[in-house]
Formats: C-alpha cells, sequence, structure tokens
C-alpha cells in the first residue's frame, strides 16, 4: 500500500508539472533561506562556547552611578584581578586584559611585521582553552618580558612553533621580548581576536595610572571554584571599590562590582541605564523570526495550493472511502506527498545553499560550512523537513479527508464558505508576513544610510591616520616630519590625536571650575590632541585652536558645547565661558574655546561632555592626516616615501577615518543587506502562491468568463473580476501589517541616540509595493482569462 501511495504521489506531481514546480521552488526557496538564517544562528550561539571552563568563567563588570545617570561596562581598575584572587577563596584564577586592540611591530633579524594582541594576565592560559603547541600554561606569562604568540606569527618569524620556544622577538625597536609559549591560531568562533599576549605586569609598568584604583580601563574575568555561589560572591564583590576608593565616593559618585557569565558577554554585550539590554542576540531574535516567516509562507502556498486543486482529488478520495479508506489512512497519504515534495524540496535547497553560501559568508563576514560530517547538521535538515512538510500537508489533509463520498460522487461537490475564508485567511498571513520584512527593509535601509551619511560635525572624507611610533613619537622628530609633510603635495593639514576621531572612549571626573556645586561630579570623555585639530578636521569653534603662539596651551583646555552646557547651566551661553579657568586632574588651566558639537562616538550614543587637553607625550597618539580632494593616492605615496626615510624600521600602515566610521555599523548594514534580500523572496514565495491560486481561479471560472463575455462583458471587466478578490485580501494585509511594522521597527530604533522618524509615506510605499507586486502577479493569468475565445470555453455546453 505504501509503494502504491508512493505512486500516486509521483504521478500528481507529474501530471501537475507547474503547481508542482511553483510548490517545489517555494518550498526550497523557504528552506534554502531558514537552513542558512539557521547555520548563521548556530554559528552565533557557538562564540566562546569552546572553553572546557566555560561555566566557571566571568567577566567583572563595573556598575558606575555618575552625573545622575547609571554606566555599566567591563571597565575595570588595573590591579583588581590579583585582589580578588587574594580575597575570595571561590576565585581559583584571575586575569586582567586589555579590551583595546594593540598594533605592534614585531621584529627577528630582517622580518619586521605589524602584529596585533593584549597583554593578559599569568593565569589566562589556564583559565581559556587555547591549545599551546609549544610551552605550558604556567610558563606562558609568568614574567615581565614573557611573550605568548600564535602559531600564525611563530610560523612568520621562526618557521615553526617548536623554533620559536625560548627566542628573542624585538617590538616596536625598544624592547626584547622572550618566547615562552606558543598557542594554537584562535577559531573562527572566539570574541578575542589577538596573535600575541604580554604579561601584565609590562602594560602595568607602561601604564602607570592602572595601579589607581579610581582609574577604569582594563577588563578583568575569573575563572570560579565549580561549586561556586555566583549569587553570594556577586554580593561580596560589589562594594569593593569603595573600600579602595574612598576619595571620590559619596561625592556624587558611586561604582559596585557584578558578574556576567563569560560565555554571555558577546551576545549580551549591550547595558543601558546599568542593567543588561541585548546586543547581538536581538539580532539572532530578529532572524530567527524571519526564517519562522519564510517558512511559513513557503507552507502557505503549498496549503493553498493543495486545498484550490482539491477538486481534482475530490473522486479520488470518494472511490476510496467507498471502498472501506479511512479518514485518519487518508489524512495519512496526503501528509506523505507533502512530505514527498517537501524532501524534493530540500535537495533543491540543499544545492542552493551550497551555491549561495560564500556569498553568505561574504555578506555576513562569517566562516560557516556545510558542517555534513556532523550527525546535529542532519537531524537539523530531517527536522526543519519533517516540521515543513507537516504544517504544510496538515490543513489538505484533513480537509481532503473529510470530503463526504456521496456527495463527491454525486458531482454535486461545493465548497464552503469555511474553506474559502481559510484560503483567504492564509493569502492574508503571508502578505502580513511579507508586508513586514518590505517595512523593515525600508526603515532599516534609510537609518543605515543615515548614520553612514550624516554630518558628524567634522568632515571625515579625505581624512587618515597614521600610528605615531619610533623616532617620530619625539617631539622634535614629529614636528619635523609634520613640517616636510606640509610641504608635499596633496597635504592639506597635518595634527595628532590619542585617539581616532571617531571613537574617543576615555573618560574622567574630577573636572573642577568656578561655581562648581562640589557634591556633582560629572563625567567627561577626554583625549589629548595636537597643535592645527580643528583647521585638520574642520571643526567650528568659539574661541581658538591650541597654538605654539601661546606657551600656556600645554594647561589649557578645549570643550564642546555639550560640556559648556553642564558648566554653565545658567546663562546657556556657550561662547562665555572662553578665558574661565578650569581644571583637570589638579592641572589648573583656562577654556580656550569651545568647540561645536560633534560626533566622536558611535550615533548609538548621545553626544557627551569631551574636554581636549594638549598632548606633549606622543606615545600611542596618531597622525591626522587631510589630504587635498582628489589627490589622496598621490599625497599617501608622499606620506610613505617620507615615513620610510625618517622612521625605516616601522612598516608603514594607515586607515582612513571614513572607513573606520564605517565599521561602527558593520552589524546594521549586514542586517539592512540581508533584509534587502528577505523581503525580495518573501514577496517572490508569496506571489509564486498567488500566481498559483490565481491560475486556478480562472480555470474554475473558464465558463463564466465565457457567458460574461457573450453578453459583452470587456476585457478590462473580466481582468477586474479576476483581479479584485486577491487585491482585497492584500490591502486587508497593509492594513494589519502596518501598526505592527511600526511597533517593531520602533523598538529597533531605540538603539540609536540619533535616528530618523517612522513616517507615514513609508507605509504608503510598502503598500503601494505590495498592492503593484500583487497585481502584476495575478495580471498574467487574468489578461489571458479575458482574451480566451469563449467558443472555446462553452463548446461543451
Amino acid at each position: 500500500m505504501l509503494l502504491n501511495y508512493i505512486k500516486i504521489a509521483w504521478r500528481n506531481i507529474i501530471r501537475n508539472k507547474a503547481f508542482s514546480a511553483i510548490n517545489v521552488l517555494g518550498l526550497s526557496l523557504g528552506m534554502a533561506c531558514s537552513l542558512l538564517i539557521f547555520l548563521w544562528i548556530k554559528d552565533e550561539l557557538n562564540v566562546d562556547n569552546f572553553h572546557a571552563n566555560g561555566p566557571q568563567l566571568y567577566n567583572v563588570m563595573q556598575r558606575q552611578y555618575y552625573d545622575g545617570k547609571v554606566d555599566a561596562g567591563k571597565y575595570t581598575p588595573g590591579i583588581l584581578a590579583d585582589e580578588l584572587k587574594k580575597l575570595f577563596p571561590e576565585i581559583v584564577y584571575a586575569a586582567s586584559y586589555t579590551g583595546w586592540d594593540a598594533q605592534m611591530t614585531f621584529a627577528v633579524g630582517d622580518k619586521i611585521n605589524k602584529e596585533s594582541g593584549h597583554w593578559a594576565g599569568a593565569d589566562w592560559f589556564k583559565m581559556f582553552t587555547i591549545p599551546l603547541l609549544a610551552g605550558t600554561p604556567q610558563t606562558a606569562l609568568n614574567s615581565p618580558n614573557s611573550l605568548a604568540i600564535s602559531r600564525k606569527v611563530a610560523e612568520f618569524y621562526f618557521g615553526n612553533p617548536v623554533a620559536a620556544l625560548g627566542k628573542s622577538i624585538r617590538i616596536d625597536n625598544k624592547q626584547d621580548y622572550q618566547v615562552n609559549a606558543v598557542f594554537e591560531n584562535l577559531p573562527e568562533n572566539s570574541s578575542d581576536k589577538y596573535d600575541f599576549l604580554l604579561n601584565w605586569q609590562d602594560c602595568i609598568a607602561r601604564n602607570p595610572w592602572m595601579k589607581q584604583w579610581g582609574s577604569n580601563g582594563p577588563h578583568t574575568r575569573i575563572m570560579v571554584r565549580p561549586d561556586a555561589n555566583i549569587a553570594s560572591l556577586d554580593a561580596k564583590i560589589l562594594p569593593l571599590l569603595r573600600k579602595y576608593n574612598k576619595e571620590d565616593m559619596g561625592k556624587g559618585f558611586d561604582a559596585q562590582l557584578f558578574l556576567q557569565a563569560y560565555p554571555d558577554s558577546y551576545l549580551y554585550s549591550n547595558f543601558r541605564n546599568g542593567k543588561q539590554d541585548g546586543g547581538r542576540i536581538e539580532y539572532v531574535r530578529l532572524f530567527s523570526i524571519v526564517a519562522v516567516f519564510l517558512l511559513l509562507i513557503a507552507c502557505i502556498n503549498f496549503m493553498n495550493l493543495a486545498t484550490a486543486r482539491s477538486v481534482k482529488r475530490a473522486k479520488e478520495v470518494g472511490v476510496r472511502k467507498v471502498i472501506g479508506a479511512v479518514r485518519s489512512v487518508l489524512a495519512g497519504q496526503f501528509i506523505g506527498e507533502a512530505l514527498l515534495f517537501t524532501f524534493l524540496a530540500l535537495v533543491v535547497a540543499l544545492a542552493l545553499v551550497f551555491f549561495l553560501l560564500p556569498q553568505f559568508n561574504t555578506l555576513t563576514g562569517k566562516h560557516i560550512s556545510l558542517n555534513s560530517t556532523q550527525y546535529s547538521f542532519w537531524l537539523l535538515l530531517i527536522g526543519m523537513a519533517l516540521l515543513t512538510g507537516l504544517i504544510a500537508g496538515s490543513y489538505p489533509a484533513l480537509f481532503l479527508s473529510s470530503l463526504e463520498p456521496v456527495r463527491v460522487l454525486k458531482g454535486s461537490l461545493k465548497f464552503g464558505s469555511g474553506a474559502r475564508l481559510f484560503r483567504q485567511g492564509l493569502v492574508v498571513f503571508q502578505f502580513v508576513l511579507s508586508m513586514l520584512l518590505i517595512v523593515g527593509t525600508i526603515i532599516v535601509y534609510r537609518q543605515v544610510n543615515y548614520v553612514q551619511t550624516t554630518n558628524l560635525g567634522y568632515d571625515r572624507e579625505n581624512l587618515l591616520y597614521i600610528p605615531i611610533e619610533g623616532d617620530l613619537a619625539t617631539m622634535s622628530t614629529y614636528k619635523t616630519f609634520k613640517d616636510e609633510l606640509l610641504r608635499k603635495p596633496g597635504i592639506m593639514s597635518v595634527s595628532s590625536m590619542q585617539e581616532a576621531p571617531n571613537n574617543i572612549g576615555s573618560s574622567t571626573g574630577g573636572i573642577k571650575w568656578p561655581g562648581k556645586d562640589p557634591n556633582s561630579n560629572i563625567e567627561f570623555t577626554q583625549t589629548a590632541v595636537g597643535y592645527d585639530l580643528i583647521k585638520t578636521l574642520k571643526l567650528t569653534v568659539e574661541g581658538r585652536d591650541f597654538s605654539p603662539e601661546f606657551g600656556t596651551d600645554t594647561t589649557n583646555y578645549l570643550i564642546n558645547e555639550a560640556a559648556a552646557r553642564r558648566i554653565d547651566n545658567k546663562n546657556k551661553v556657550t561662547g562665555s565661558l572662553v578665558g574661565q579657568p578650569i581644571t583637570m586632574w589638579n592641572r589648573p588651566g583656562k577654556i580656550v574655546g569651545v568647540l561645536k558639537d560633534f560626533h566622536f562616538q558611535s550615533l548609538h550614543i548621545p553626544i557627551t561632555p569631551i574636554i581636549l587637553r594638549l598632548g606633549t607625550d606622543l606615545d600611542r597618539h596618531n597622525f591626522i592626516i587631510r589630504t587635498q580632494p582628489g589627490q589622496t593616492t598621490q599625497a599617501l605615496a608622499s606620506i610613505e616615501t617620507l615615513w620610510k626615510e625618517m622612521n625605516p624600521k616601522f612598516p608603514f600602515a594607515y586607515r582612513f577615518i571614513d572607513d573606520e566610521y564605517q565599521k561602527l555599523y558593520k552589524s546594521e548594514a549586514v542586517v539592512g543587506s540581508l533584509a534587502n534580500y528577505f523581503a525580495f523572496l518573501a514577496i517572490f514565495i508569496s506571489c509564486l502562491g498567488l500566481f498559483g491560486l490565481s491560475a486556478f481561479m480562472a480555470e474554475q471560472r473558464t465558463k463564466e468568463i465565457g457567458v460574461r463575455k457573450v453578453l459583452g462583458a470587456s476585457v478590462g471587466g473580466v481582468i477586474s473580476l479576476l483581479s479584485k478578490d486577491f487585491l482585497k485580501l492584500v490591502l486587508i494585509a497593509i492594513v494589519i501589517a502596518s501598526p505592527l511594522a511600526w511597533y517593531a521597527m520602533n523598538q529597533w530604533l531605540q538603539g540609536f541616540a540619533y535616528k530618523l522618524d517612522i513616517e507615514w509615506w513609508i507605509f504608503a510605499l510598502a503598500g503601494l509595493l505590495a498592492i503593484g507586486i500583487a497585481l502584476l502577479t495575478i495580471s498574467f493569468q487574468s489578461i489571458k482569462a479575458a482574451l480566451m475565445n469563449p467558443v472555446k470555453s462553452l463548446r461543451s455546453e
């Protein structure tokens, strides 16, 4: 019997080639897109989950109550790790870690190259599952001059990992470090990215401010005992900073420590008002919903086409019931047919995924592969196919198996309003989902375009930065290099900054000025800059820039309008602050200029008060260089030539500010691109079903159309007759989807401090697109039916 059912199913597929092709194509597209999304979700969920001690690893976070607000992040004092390990027996290992990327110049003989890495505590390799190819976890980072390097670095400089052990590498042409360990290249599913690690004591020696309990920046990670009570430990570490930082506490400032599970830190990285508030997990949830949407749209296609063509199968059902077939057997037969369709579609979907995966990886920045050797991959495929087949085949099976044999075999079969309404409801549901994706695509595109093109308050075009290193870090050589650059063709202006202008993150408190409330502690973003910054960035200023003509500028300051409003919150006149005394880090000076507010961080973050000081220590600064429009290539060649003349022991490396700014919105750009593709596919799949339904309806009403044409109906009238019912459904879908889309996208936009409004025309445009696409889909069959010769359709009457 089973073989007989398979034969019948296959014959139906062959007999109805057009409808079978529509069903298989719709299901395969839905399954292919869903499979790609599921692979991406799996990759996201696997990030940082490869560490054997994962459940025992935690980030120590800090929550700061500051300036009337609450902030939270991974920033902690640089000496916290050792203190935690000493005070709390629940903590087995603790390690500090620099959250910022250090680009350093490695030299071994005549091999010189830039490498990317961090500083980390001595317990690092005891905590994290990073295989060592040479050396041991105990000795990898056990001394100030110890160095751990990746396999890639070891092979580049020494040929192989074993040969690298015990050798010396000169870093930044200043100091030799000994290779105490070689670790395997970090896997792609690691959120930490580095090719070398230096001992934490070396970082402390380079940055004396890290010895202070009131200075934050580094990350702190701990590993607890398996039996540790995390809630109890969390409560015990909470007030710790108050003990060591008594000077600042109680003056409008408080700091608390808390724990976040390390495996959660990648997906749950955002904090608002001191509490965890999403992160990449929001995109995981979003694309999970999109995957389900696409599968549902494909399944609805199958349901609609199967029930619409039920007249063709009615006599078969009647005959089977007369000869003794029970409803459950018939239902099983039709579900089996749906599963056959689904597994055929799965084969097509796998082929699509195989060809699309490289482009998908390029778009998302992933390295996903089809792991056909893993049983979990096949379980996912089989589970998806079974679920899709059961959902797609459930209603057609129940509907067809419920037909009464007497009515069917009499030829008096008429479908009630319930079946018609159900089909219409499915069409509406399809277009509601499609409308949601269209609106989402338009809003995401507009917001991403807005953040990428908005005026930041400075001109980021033709602007690049180069790390100041080697001999150029001395003030005299820096000045010579700058003067020489300004003589080169294509160079407009040169300055320097401690951080890139698009990502200034360092902050401080304790800024004082006459009349300040002694109980308030306002947080200021801060950085050091060089002369000619305003000219180079093209900032607008009330007052003046730092200038070598004013020797006292080494103790003076520039502030932005946001800072001026906090300082002079009564008069609201920012320019009046020029010349006012101000003290930073117990260094008194005065305000020489008030800068018009500019964006120095992501547009996810509001513009905050910033104070700029004149930098005299050029170590870890960057040249900020503006080139003449259209002469960037010539300017780069000139810069590189001069660099090699004056700083030959360091490779020339530069970055464009505009490129770095775009990276701030990489996730949003990826979401926007994926939304475009998925919205198109959702509409396409929906239209496949609409095309099939309109063809079926035209076929069912062939004689009616013939009679109408004989009685004088025009071609336009017939087209309107066949189209209006479908267009009504699309209009209903638009009405239902619009408020849902507004709510969903309004929630997404809350993640941006600066965002566009959701305007009414977006829904009008999306609705017109949906109507237009639906009308084009239906019109082919409608026009074909309207142009048919009525003699042919009425010949049998």
